[in-house]
């Protein structure tokens, strides 16, 4: 019996239909694969720019597709008559479909015969290991992050200290301000960013707050960034903490263990390694030091989020680094990016990203960590 694999998405949303067309659309479109016949069946605004720019062994007309089946006797063929002349054609009778597929479209397709099977994520287990070309482009969307990041702490480092504040020509400086300059970089270098963080004082103890308002003195400032090339469409992530001022003793044992957590990590990572195991020895590490995880005064407080997250045309993707059991592979791009938050101190994460090789890692990001501005 011939199965086939089936997305019906827009490849500017859904990764695993970019990754395999190599075909980026705004639109729908139809995206099959029948006994490792790659096919796309595309409307006609886009099924020239398809054969020319997609990676696919055969491209369709839609239009022609409904001429061939009002042929045959369909009056108003949509996408399920022309899926089902394509399929009963071929032979299919099993289709595979990822868990985000259209339920429309799945029950109008059952409803002709077809059996559907959901596919467990990730949907193309080979995205996890990256070619040598995914990683180059990594490695370029990270050295734009980089400039990016420079220029932003070089802003941060000219302020002045008013009254517990930074300012900047006689402004105060504003997270917004600062998250404006990382965009405008990297729009500069193709790349796009979106809800960057800047996070000072105790913004940055929830981890996922972007920051607003002016900036303080003498507190950790979070800036963490994760553009997308809009060339490669592969994404980079890097997170910087800094201190303009006088950061306290508490603050500057933190940003130690943290970087300390971090080559715990780098001397773990290696294929055969459990995830859950570097994350875990993070986790003693700061505890050992005297940093506890857990809720304090109502909010969790201390290291209370994974360790990394795979990297690739995705910002979050497989493997995790974290508290769930996975081996990682050769190949495999992850993020490593510790962190501690406490609300008398502020917060403090430091994020590169690595390459698992076949004997260790090896880190694609090369940004200085630096605390203190002077």
């Amino acid at each position: 019996m011939t199965e086939a694999i089936l997305i019906c998405a827009a490849s500017e949303q859904d990764a695993n239909l970019y990754y395999a067309t190599r075909f980026w659309a705004p639109d729908p479109f139809v995206f099959t694969q029948i006994n490792g016949r790659k096919i796309l069946i595309m409307s006609d605004l886009e099924v020239d720019r398809a054969k020319a720019e997609s990676r696919v062994d055969e491209v369709l007309s839609f239009s022609r597709c409904q001429a061939e089946a009002k042929k045959k006797g369909v009056a108003q063929p949509g996408t399920v008559e022309v899926l089902d002349l394509l399929f009963k054609e071929r032979g299919v009778k099993t289709v595979q479909v990822p868990g985000n597929f259209p339920v429309s479209l799945a029950d109008r397709l059952r409803a002709v015969g077809y059996e559907l099977v959901i596919r467990k994520d990730p949907f193309f287990p080979e995205r996890m290991i990256k070619s040598p070309e995914e990683v180059e482009a990594i490695r370029e969307t990270i050295h734009r992050t980089e400039e990016a990041l420079k220029s932003a702490i070089g802003v941060i480092a000219q302020a002045e200290i008013r009254d517990g504040e930074l300012w900047l020509r006689s402004k105060p400086l504003t997270s917004e301000l600062i998250r404006k300059t990382l965009h405008l970089s990297l729009m500069g270098s193709d790349c796009l960013a979106k809800e960057t963080i800047v996070a000072g004082g105790t913004q940055a103890c929830d981890p996922h707050c972007i920051g607003k308002g002016t900036l303080k003195a003498n507190w950790p400032i979070v800036l963490d960034v994760f553009p997308v090339s809009m060339k490669s469409r592969y994404f980079a992530d890097i997170t910087r903490t800094v201190v303009k001022g006088k950061p306290s003793d508490k603050v500057k044992t933190m940003y130690r263990l943290v970087r300390e957590g971090q080559e715990i990590a780098f001397k773990m990572l290696k294929p055969g390694v459990d995830g859950r195991a570097v994350h875990t020895a993070i986790l003693q590490h700061f505890e050992k030091e005297g940093f506890r995880t857990g809720e304090m005064n109502g909010r969790m407080q201390g290291f209370f989020h994974g360790t990394g997250h795979g990297l690739g045309l995705e910002i979050h993707e497989a493997p995790r680094v974290g508290g769930v059991s996975e081996i990682l592979q050769a190949g495999q791009v992850v993020t490593v990016e510790p962190g501690l938050y406490y609300l008398d101190a502020g917060g403090i994460r430091i994020e590169d990203d690595v390459l698992i090789t076949k004997t260790g890692c090896e880190s694609l990001s090369t940004f200085p960590k630096i605390l203190e501005l002077e």
